[in-house]
């Protein structure tokens, strides 16, 4: 197995994106083999992109509610890793990016190259991971490839997947509507949830 701190180091230099990225370049992971809770996103955003920090933003706050954490505990490497779908913030379509579609708005996609990869060779170095919590369709398709067709049916059959994955809508303001629209999400799932995060950072 390779040497975490190199590892982590080629991971921080990644340019295979480089040229597709109109903001730069800056891989965004929060990682530690002796982390508890690994949290695989979609891609830093805009903020995210300009502070280095991951879920430095509303999306952070709202998340962190849900699991029950600090922000003391939620950016202790040694408790939680954070390594999304996509290490860079991809872009957005207002800024007119290549492959923009008509009357789309907000962020790109995360890029496929990422997780194919790196993720496989950070997995390898999470050996004390109890928990993996899949942030959004990009990472539930990844990581669940026999889940239901959609997010609400994933994330309301959240218990069939196991003891290690937990699925989970985006915690983006962006999503208010399907929250409003889905109020078990919060009523029903959240304290079950947080008991299992409590239970592997104990």
């Amino acid at each position: 197995m390779q040497d975490f701190d190199s590892l982590l180091t080629q991971v921080r230099n990644c340019q295979i994106c480089a040229a597709e990225l109109v903001d730069g370049v800056r891989p965004i992971v929060q990682i530690d083999p002796q982390a508890k809770i690994l949290i695989i996103g979609q891609a830093p955003g805009r903020k995210v992109h300009m502070s280095g920090i991951p879920f430095d933003d509303a999306s952070g706050d709202r998340l962190r509610q849900w699991l029950g954490v600090t922000r003391e505990v939620f950016y202790d490497a040694k408790q939680v890793a954070i390594m999304p779908m996509g290490f860079c913030f991809p872009g957005s379509y207002q800024a007119g990016a290549t492959g923009t579609k008509k009357g789309k708005s907000g962020d790109l996609p995360p890029r496929k190259e990422c997780a194919p990869k790196w993720h496989n060779l950070l997995l390898q170095q999470l050996v004390n991971v109890e928990l993996v919590l899949l942030v959004g369709q990009y990472a539930q398709q990844y990581y669940l490839p026999n889940k239901p067709k959609t997010l609400t049916e994933t994330v309301h059959q959240w218990h069939t997947f196991g003891p290690r994955f937990i699925p989970l809508p985006h915690p983006s303001p962006l999503n208010n509507i399907w929250l409003s629209r889905n109020r078990w999400f919060e009523t029903e799932l959240l304290s079950d949830i947080q008991q299992r995060v409590a239970a592997a950072l104990a």
